[in-house]
C-alpha cells in the first residue's frame, strides 16, 4: 500500500466535497469564525484544539494546514505583529486555503498568513519550487535525475522553507498519524529543529490504546481515515522526549472516538518545550519542590524531594522558572560573585 497516495487522494476529494466521517472535527471559539467562509469551515478535518498556548506576536507553524481554517483563526490570535505559516502537501487543500485569502485579509486589515506546499516530515523542502523546476526539467535519464537531486539539495540548504529556530509555537491537528511509520522519527526531529529555544509544540493527534498491527496498517481507508497510522499513547509521548523536548505533558486526553478490532482510538493533545541545549554549569542555584507529591524526578534524572533544598545547574534553574514547572518550585538565587563555578551539578545529572 502506498500510504501517501491514499492520503493525497482522500484529502484531495475532501477539499472538494465535505466528508462527514473524516477524523472527528472540534469546535473553536465562534468569534474567530465570523471572517472565515463557510466552504473552509465545512471542509476542516481535525480531532482536537491545539491553540491554547498561542499569544499575540507569536510566529506559529501549522503542520497539515488543510483548507486554512486553523491558520486563519491563529491569524487573529497572534494579531498584526504575529505570523502564521501553514504547510500542507495537498494541492486541492492549498487551493481552497488560498482561494479566500484576499477576502480575509481585507476583513482583517492585515496579511500575516503564508501557505507552503511541503511534507511536514521535511520542512526544509518547498515543493512548490520543486514543482516549478520539474516543469522545465523533466526527468528522463540518469543525468536529469541527478540534476533534480542536486536542485533538491539546493532548495533544502539554500532556500530552506522553514528555517532552524524560527518558530514560537508548532501546532498540528490530526495530521501526524498520516505520516508513514518509518518517517515519524524524522517528523519529530523537524518539529524540534524549527522551534526557537523556549518555543513549544502543541500537537493534537489520534492515538491508539495498543500498537496498531500490520494488518490494519496496510488498509488504505483506515490509514487515510486517521486510524492505522496512529501511534500507541505511550509511544506518542515518548516520541517528543526522544526528539529532545522537555516538560512533555498531556494537555487533553479525549474519550474513545472509535474502537476497531478491540483497539481504542482517541484524540490526545501534547505540549512539549524546546530549550535544554547548552552547558550544565553549577553556580550554586537551588530550588525547593513544594509538592504535592513526596518526590518527583525529571527527564534528566534530577530528583526533587518535597520541602528539601536541591542544588541545580544554572540551565536547569532557568528551565524550572518557566512553564510547565514554575508553580511547583521556590527558587533560591545566589550572588554569582560569591560562588565558584563548577561543571555540572552532580554525577546523576544528564542535562
Amino acid at each position: 500500500m502506498n500510504q501517501e497516495t491514499s492520503v493525497m487522494s482522500r484529502y484531495g476529494n475532501a477539499a472538494k466535497k465535505h466528508e462527514q466521517n473524516l477524523c472527528c472535527p472540534v469546535e473553536y471559539d465562534p468569534k474567530y469564525l465570523a471572517i472565515i467562509p463557510d466552504e473552509i469551515i465545512e471542509k476542516d478535518y481535525g480531532c482536537g484544539d491545539p491553540l491554547g498556548k498561542i499569544k499575540e506576536g507569536d510566529t506559529v507553524l501549522d503542520l497539515g494546514s488543510g483548507g486554512g481554517k486553523v491558520p486563519y483563526i491563529v491569524s487573529q490570535m497572534v494579531g498584526e505583529s504575529g505570523r502564521v505559516i501553514g504547510v500542507d502537501m495537498n494541492d486541492d487543500m492549498l487551493t481552497l486555503a488560498k482561494k479566500y485569502q484576499p477576502e480575509i485579509v481585507e476583513k482583517l486589515g492585515y496579511d500575516n498568513v503564508e501557505f507552503y506546499k511541503g511534507k511536514i516530515q521535511n520542512l526544509k523542502l518547498n515543493l512548490d519550487l520543486l514543482d516549478q523546476y520539474l516543469k522545465g526539467h523533466p526527468v528522463n535519464n540518469i543525468e536529469t535525475y541527478q540534476s533534480v537531486q542536486e536542485y533538491i539539495d539546493y532548495l533544502e540548504n539554500e532556500m530552506t522553507m522553514v528555517l532552524d529556530n524560527s518558530i514560537d509555537v508548532v501546532i498540528s491537528n490530526c495530521v501526524l498519524n498520516l505520516v508513514s511509520t518509518d518517517e515519524k522519527e524524522a517528523l519529530f526531529k523537524e518539529i524540534y529543529r524549527v522551534l526557537k529555544v523556549g518555543g513549544k509544540a502543541v500537537i493534537s493527534d489520534i492515538v491508539s490504546s495498543v500498537e496498531v498491527p500490520e494488518k490494519l496498517r496496510q488498509d488504505p481507508d483506515l490509514w487515510s481515515g486517521c486510524y492505522s497510522g496512529a501511534m500507541e499513547e505511550k509511544s506518542f509521548v515518548e516520541a517528543f522526549e526522544n526528539a529532545g523536548f522537555y516538560g512533555v505533558s498531556i494537555d487533553k486526553r479525549a474519550n474513545t472516538w472509535q474502537t476497531i478490532e478491540a483497539i481504542d482510538f482517541r484524540s490526545m493533545t501534547i505540549i512539549a518545550y524546546k530549550g535544554k541545549e547548552g552547558p550544565c554549569i553549577d553556580k550554586g542555584h537551588s530550588v525547593i519542590y513544594k509538592g504535592p507529591f513526596k518526590h518527583i524526578e525529571d527527564d534528566d534524572n534530577h530528583i526533587f524531594e518535597r520541602g528539601e533544598r536541591t542544588f541545580v545547574c544554572e540551565k536547569v534553574f532557568h528551565i524550572l522558572q518557566q512553564e510547565p514547572y514554575k508553580a511547583l518550585f521556590e527558587f533560591i538565587d545566589v550572588d554569582e560573585a560569591t560562588v565558584s563555578v563548577n561543571d555540572c551539578c552532580g554525577p546523576s545529572c544528564n542535562c
